[in-house]
C-alpha cells in the first residue's frame, strides 16, 4: 500500500490520478490532497478519500472547506496557503507525489517533495521550466526519484534504458521526437486564428484538458514548454530535440539511437495512461484505457510544425538555447498572455507578439537558486502588465 499525495487534485491530472487510484484500492492511499480554490470538489474528495491532510491555496476557500470538515466530521485537518502546499507535499505518510499544480504556483511544492525524498510524479512543467536544475539537484541531493507525467515525456522515459538518471542522457542516443497535434488550429489561415475565440483555443480535438493548457496546445507554446522540459529532465541539448506535428496523437514521441533505431510508445490519447505508468512503476497496472485499434485509426500522419504561424514554439526554442533566467520569463510572460486572451484583453495571435516583446527586453541571468527563478517569473510577469496596461500583481 503505497501513500500518495496529491497537487492539484481538483484539475484534470488530479481528477485522472485518482480514477486510476480507485482502480486499486489495495495499492493505493491517498494522504493527502491540495487545490486552488475548488473547495466544493475538495470537499467530495475528502468524503470519499479521507485524507490525513488536504490544503487550499487561499484562506477564504480553506475556512469554508474546514466548516464543512467539521460538521461531517471527517478525520482531515485543511490548511491553507503555501505552507499548507508544502505541508501536502512533503506529508510523511506519502512515499508518492503527484506535482500537477498548474503555473508557476507549483514550483515550490514541488522541489519541496523532491528535497523530502518522495517519488515525484512531475505533471507541473513550470518546475522544470523555471528552475530545471535547481529541481534535478534536489533529486540527486535527496535520493529522490523523478517520473515524467506529461504524455511526451513519460513516452521518451518509456523507451530509454532503465534507470533514468534525471539531467543524464544515456549513451547512444541521436535525437528526442516530440510528437505535437497541432492543437484545434493546425489548419486554419493567420486571418482566421487572429480571430480565435477563447472556446475555440480550448476546443482540443484529441485531449480533454484545463483551459490554460488547451491553449498552450493551440498555440504550440506548450510544445516549446516541453521542448524545454526534455531539455533539461533528459540533459540533452535544444538541437537534438524536435517537435513533428502527429494529428492523430498516437505516437506519443520517439527516440532515435545512433545505430538508426527509433523506439515510439503508442496509445490512445488519454492521461490515465502515463498515470498509470508512473503510479505503478516498475510496475504495469490496469489504467482504464480502452485498447490501441490501429486498424481503426488506418493511418498515421505527420509533418513540420509551421512556425510562421506558430512562433510561440520558436520563441520556446529560443529560450532553451538562452538558457538561465529565459525559460522562467518565458513561460511567466506566457501565463500572463494566456490569462488576458481568456479574458478578452488580446487577440489569439498577440499571445506570441508579447511575449517576444517581453523576452527582447530580458537580460538572461543564471538561476543559482530558487530566489532567481522566482524574480525572473515575477519580471515577466510586471513586463507583460506593463505592455499591456493591466495593474500591478496585488492592486486593486
Amino acid at each position: 500500500m503505497r501513500g500518495l499525495s496529491i497537487l492539484g487534485s481538483t484539475g484534470s491530472i488530479g481528477l485522472n490520478t485518482l480514477d486510476v487510484v480507485r482502480r486499486h484500492p489495495d495499492r493505493f492511499r491517498v494522504v493527502a490532497l491540495a487545490a486552488d480554490r475548488s473547495d466544493g470538489r475538495l470537499l467530495e474528495q475528502c468524503i470519499e478519500f479521507a485524507p490525513e491532510v488536504v490544503a487550499l491555496a487561499t484562506s477564504e476557500a480553506a475556512l469554508r472547506l474546514e466548516g464543512e470538515v467539521r460538521r461531517r466530521s471527517l478525520p482531515t485537518r485543511v490548511l491553507a496557503g503555501e505552507e499548507g502546499l508544502e505541508a501536502v507535499a512533503a506529508h510523511p505518510g506519502a512515499g508518492q507525489v503527484m506535482a500537477a499544480i498548474v503555473g508557476a504556483a507549483g514550483l515550490k511544492p514541488t522541489l519541496a517533495a523532491a528535497r523530502a525524498g518522495k517519488r515525484v510524479l512531475l505533471a507541473n512543467k513550470e518546475s522544470l521550466v523555471c528552475a530545471g536544475r535547481l529541481l534535478i539537484e534536489a533529486v540527486a541531493a535527496s535520493g529522490s526519484e523523478l517520473v515524467p507525467i506529461d504524455s511526451e515525456h513519460n513516452a521518451v522515459f518509456q523507451c530509454l534504458p532503465q534507470p533514468v538518471r534525471p539531467g543524464h542522457c544515456p549513451p547512444g542516443i541521436r535525437r528526442i521526437l516530440l510528437t505535437a497535434s497541432g492543437g484545434p488550429f493546425r489548419t486554419w489561415t493567420p486571418e482566421a486564428m487572429a480571430r480565435a475565440t477563447p472556446e475555440q483555443a480550448v476546443a482540443h480535438p484529441n485531449w480533454s484538458m484545463g483551459r490554460k493548457i488547451s491553449v498552450d496546445s493551440a498555440t504550440l507554446m506548450n510544445k516549446g514548454l516541453e521542448l524545454i522540459e526534455a531539455c533539461l529532465l533528459f540533459g540533452i541539448a535544444p538541437g537534438r530535440v524536435e517537435v513533428v506535428v502527429h494529428a492523430q496523437s498516437v505516437i506519443h514521441s520517439l527516440v532515435e539511437y545512433t545505430d538508426g533505431s527509433v523506439l515510439a510508445q503508442l496509445g490512445n490519447p488519454d492521461m490515465r495512461t502515463p498515470i498509470a505508468h508512473a503510479l505503478g512503476w516498475p510496475e504495469r497496472i490496469e489504467s482504464g484505457v480502452e485498447s490501441l485499434d490501429l486498424v481503426a485509426i488506418g493511418q498515421l500522419d505527420f509533418e513540420t510544425p509551421d512556425l510562421e504561424r506558430f512562433p510561440s514554439l520558436r520563441l520556446a526554442r529560443e529560450a532553451a538555447e538562452a538558457g538561465g533566467t529565459a525559460p522562467a520569463v518565458l513561460n511567466a510572460a506566457n501565463e500572463l498572455a494566456v490569462g488576458a486572451f481568456l479574458d478578452g484583453r488580446l487577440n489569439f495571435t498577440d499571445m506570441a507578439r508579447v511575449i517576444d516583446s517581453v523576452l527582447q527586453r530580458h537580460d538572461v541571468k543564471q538561476v543559482t537558486d530558487l530566489e532567481d527563478a522566482l524574480a525572473a517569473d515575477a519580471w515577466g510577469r510586471d513586463a507583460v502588465r506593463r505592455l499591456l496596461g493591466l495593474p500591478k500583481a496585488g492592486s486593486a
